[in-house]
């Protein structure tokens, strides 16, 4: 679980909060047909721009910033230079043994393939295609969180411009401009709190994983594919040392 994020956006509240309280006028900040036209908006817009499911994938967009399963490369080079070891002492079919110490599905799926005796090039398609649907999947996340974080700020512009013409209509009444002023100026601080603290941070989050996940995977890719061919041990793990900083490299080589 990336705590991060949780204390990000926690903080994030409290932070704005906080100023608005000692500022002595929290209620002025709250109105509901504000809230509506800002949030309903964009959540409008997002349905009109995306389809139903990607739409009702948001929560499962937004669970993955939080809690991400992205195995350490120091893990898999390990793992992957224990195998070859099994593989050219003991033979393919003895990492069945191995199975069930196995979480990561696409890694127990590479490791199936090589069990079953599949070619080095058939296990290579096979998961190069499981990381392409992936990055496919994330990417569409990635926009979904992207539009959000842009089209809330135009909904509050437009709930401002709402709240202008009403405002404007009521020139007769100066005593009730400056209240009018305000809470039209609301719609804009609701767009440009959830786009900056929520939506625009979740989307970078959600490329960081991305790339991190792609990464473990495509060095899962590299391993199971090398042990295939009857690669030694060291040449497996100097290959996969390429996907790593040379300060990382050095504790591997350590503690095999």
């Amino acid at each position: 679980m990336d705590i991060a994020t949780i204390v990000g956006v926690i903080a994030g509240l409290i932070v704005i909060t906080s100023a608005i309280v000692a500022g002595g006028g929290a209620k002025i900040f709250v109105d509901i047909p504000s809230l509506a036209i800002t949030i309903g908006g964009m959540l409008c817009a997002t349905l009109i721009h995306f389809s139903l499911p990607q739409f009702l994938g948001i929560f499962s967009i937004v669970k993955k910033t939080i809690v991400a399963k992205v195995p350490s490369p120091s893990e898999l080079i390990k793992k992957m230079v224990n195998y070859a070891a099994i593989n050219r002492r003991d033979g393919t079919l003895a990492l069945e043994k191995e199975l069930h110490s196995v979480s990561n599905p696409f890694f127990l799926k590479g490791l199936q393939m090589l069990i079953d005796g599949q070619e080095a090039d058939k296990i290579r398609d096979h998961l190069e295609l499981e990381i392409q649907y992936l990055q496919d999947r994330h990417s569409t996340g990635k926009k979904i969180l992207e539009f959000m974080g842009a089209s809330a700020p135009a909904f509050g512009m437009i709930g401002t411009l709402i709240g202008l013409v009403q405002m404007l209509r009521n020139l007769d009444s100066p005593d009730s401009i400056g209240a009018g002023m305000a809470v039209a100026l609301i719609t804009t601080f609701y767009g440009a709190f959830v786009a900056n603290l929520i939506f625009i941070p979740l989307a970078g989050k959600l490329g960081i994983y991305s790339k991190a996940e792609v990464t473990a995977m495509e060095m899962i890719t590299e391993g199971i594919c090398s042990i295939s061919q009857g690669e030694n041990p060291t040449a497996v793990r100097e290959k996969m040392q390429a996907f790593v900083s040379h300060g990382k490299r050095e504790e591997v080589k350590v503690s095999i």
